[in-house]
């Protein structure tokens, strides 16, 4: 009998980290949606606000957590607390991630030192984390949060596209060592989308106008859920075959 694609999520655990706002909000509501219980790592565990609600009105669980993932105490914390209060974790979203701008002669040590720290120490230390409880689950998913900054130089980002790009190449090394445990590790790479983040930049016409132009297949600027629907697919049984794959969410961008 032939087994057809399952997009359904029901009984999975999930941990989603920079879920606050924006993409990891789209995301954490996409999985419950899906049926997956849902960790909210959170910098602040007071900025939950409404998320733990509309989770639940999805009639799945939610657990808010201190979880500021440049502090590997807290990382190693809320990935046991969340294993302990469900039972499992079967998937992580590396979302968290921070973008200071500025030209390279004129990018501070600080900023350097803060987006390494959060967007690739923090991704790696939550993943070892979460893996060796896969590896003892013997199952698992991962899925980081890449961007099209690393695969297109964008002026002014020399520093968050060098992250972008290394995370999309750690995707592909987990993968290959954690694949003989049943661990798939991808990654999704979004262009510009409409978040609190970005909502300054593109409130200026001309950097929107720019920005429309350069999303060159579809012309629009995408919202959040455009890449949560992406985390859906990579974290469930449809795309079993799939890891150390990094999905552009661009819109065209980089095909031009």
């Amino acid at each position: 009998m032939t087994e057809y694609p399952r997009f359904d999520l029901s009984g999975q655990v999930a941990l989603v980290t920079g879920a606050a706002r924006g993409l990891g909000r789209a995301i954490s509501l996409a999985l419950a949606q899906a049926g997956s219980d849902v960790a909210l790592g959170l910098r602040d565990v007071k900025t939950a606000g409404d998320l733990v609600r509309e989770i639940q009105t999805l009639g799945r669980q939610a657990l808010p957590l201190q979880m500021d993932v440049t502090r590997l105490d807290q990382i190693f914390r809320a990935v046991q607390h969340t294993a302990s209060h469900f039972g499992r974790l079967d998937l992580l979203v590396n979302n968290a991630g921070v973008a200071p701008e500025n030209l390279a002669e004129n990018y501070a040590e600080e900023d350097f030192d803060l987006t390494l720290a959060v967007n690739l120490k923090g991704t790696f230390f939550a993943s070892q984390a979460a893996g060796r409880i896969m590896i003892r689950q013997k199952s698992g998913r991962i899925i980081n949060l890449s961007s099209q900054a690393g695969f297109a130089a964008l002026p002014g980002e020399s520093v968050y596209c060098m992250t972008k790009a290394a995370i999309s190449h750690l995707t592909k090394c987990f993968a290959i060592e954690w694949g003989k445990h049943n661990i798939t590790v991808n990654a999704v790479a979004p262009t510009f989308i409409s978040t609190p983040g970005t909502d300054a930049a593109l409130a200026d016409p001309a950097f929107r106008a720019d920005v429309l132009e350069r999303i060159a297949g579809l012309h629009r600027i995408g919202v959040p859920m455009d890449v949560a629907g992406a985390v859906v697919f990579l974290a469930s049984p449809a795309s079993s075959l799939i890891t150390g794959h990094t999905l552009l969410i661009d819109g065209g961008w980089t095909a031009r």
